[in-house]
């Protein structure tokens, strides 16, 4: 059994190592009352965590009514961003990554009255990814509020070399430079060219000079959820590709009465024409094959010639017709008139040639194709059907809305 004093030594000694461990515990801490090691995270999740990517959209989550001609714009901070969908039941939104991945922007339009689903991801530098999603829905338009583009030439559509591009709007377009911004002409081989607003409701594209033939040309009017104004917005975006034929001029004097056919700078014949006579002048100018019938009903109604006057006419079947302006110029046959081509002005204002040589002119000839005409003092109207080619290329240019 151990004397009182050994006893008391072993007290000492127990007490001496807890005053030594209280005071180690004590050195170690920083005055916060945290012990390193004691459920400290490791030092690569801490920067992780604090570097973690944030992801944001300029569209609050859950928004209603969001304008059509909203862009989209999703942003990463402290990261990149990996994937970016914005979609809807109808397809997807098409986009851009922008500022080395840290931003996506839509370059695609939004369509009225419909929900979109935002899905974006973004990673890291330690390569931890972090995902957004959000919805929205946009405002719903009726039709009145939203404005459609018809475009010429069609799909696949082989034209003249005078053939302007022509966009049609069904509802007026107020804001003609927004829309303008969203419509392209491209053409293989390059050549410069201009829109010129003919009206609020249509813009013309020509190059400065006649196309080159065998040019293809693609027309994007990417106005789809873009505000025209007034309330109204584009419905629909509308993509054409064509291509240009060979090149066909032809060549009218009406003082000499004839009509020199060129393809490709080469001529292929020469033909004996009537014009308009007094009182019917011929307009002279650049004029540009707009439309052919087989067979047309000409009346004279239809050109302000009243019904029982000593000029009227009406006349079920010409044939081989070509119209040349708004206002009732034609390259038709003229079968009673043969007797005076090549010699007089006999006509209404039309250009008549015999049955046989109007339908070789036809089967050769397509909408784009030009007809110059020269020989009288009545000036072609730059509004009278397809006549942008009677306008200077200054004045053509400064029908840009963006000039």
């Amino acid at each position: 059994m151990p004397s009182p004093l050994t006893r008391s030594r072993s007290r000492a000694l127990r007490a001496a190592a807890a005053l030594v461990a209280v005071a180690l515990v004590a050195s170690a801490c920083d005055g916060s009352g945290f012990v390193p090691g004691v459920g400290e995270p490791a030092d690569d999740e801490t920067t992780a965590a604090a570097s973690e990517a944030i992801v944001t959209t300029n569209v609050e989550d859950d928004a209603s009514g969001v304008p059509v001609d909203k862009v989209v714009r999703v942003k990463a901070d402290k990261g990149t961003l990996t994937t970016v969908v914005v979609k809807s039941k109808a397809g997807r939104v098409d986009g851009e990554m922008r500022g080395d991945g840290t931003r996506w922007v839509a370059t695609g339009g939004l369509e009225p009255g419909t929900r979109y689903r935002v899905r974006a991801v973004a990673r890291n530098g330690a390569g931890k990814e972090v995902e957004n999603v959000s919805t929205f829905t946009t405002q719903a338009l009726s039709l009145d509020q939203q404005t459609y583009a018809s475009v010429a030439p069609l799909q696949g559509e082989t034209v003249g070399v005078g053939m302007p591009v022509i966009v049609t709007f069904d509802l007026p377009v107020a804001d003609q430079a927004s829309f303008e911004k969203h419509m392209t002409v491209t053409s293989t081989p390059a050549q410069p060219g201009s829109w010129h607003w003919v009206s609020s409701t249509e813009a013309h594209w020509r190059p400065e000079v006649y196309w080159q033939a065998g040019t293809k040309v693609s027309v994007d009017v990417g106005v789809n959820g873009v505000s025209a104004g007034s309330g109204i917005y584009g419905q629909e975006d509308r993509k054409v590709d064509f291509q240009v034929g060979a090149a066909h001029v032809y060549k009218v004097n009406a003082r000499t009465h004839q009509m020199k056919v060129l393809e490709n700078g080469k001529l292929l014949r020469t033909l004996p024409i009537t014009t308009g006579k007094p009182g019917f002048t011929t307009r002279s100018g650049v004029k540009v094959i707009m439309e052919k019938y087989a067979q047309k009903r000409m009346n004279s109604e239809t050109v302000g010639i009243a019904r029982g006057s000593a000029e009227a006419y009406d006349i079920d079947d010409v044939k081989w017709a070509m119209r040349l302006t708004s206002s009732g110029e034609f390259i038709h046959a003229a079968p009673w008139s043969v007797g005076s081509q090549g010699r007089a002005n006999v006509s209404h204002g039309c250009t008549g040639m015999s049955t046989d040589n109007a339908g070789w002119l036809y089967s050769m000839t397509r909408r784009g194709d030009v007809v110059e005409y020269v020989g009288t003092d009545r000036p072609m109207e730059p509004g009278n059907g397809w006549g942008d080619w009677n306008v200077s290329w200054n004045d053509y240019v400064a029908g840009s809305a963006l000039s």
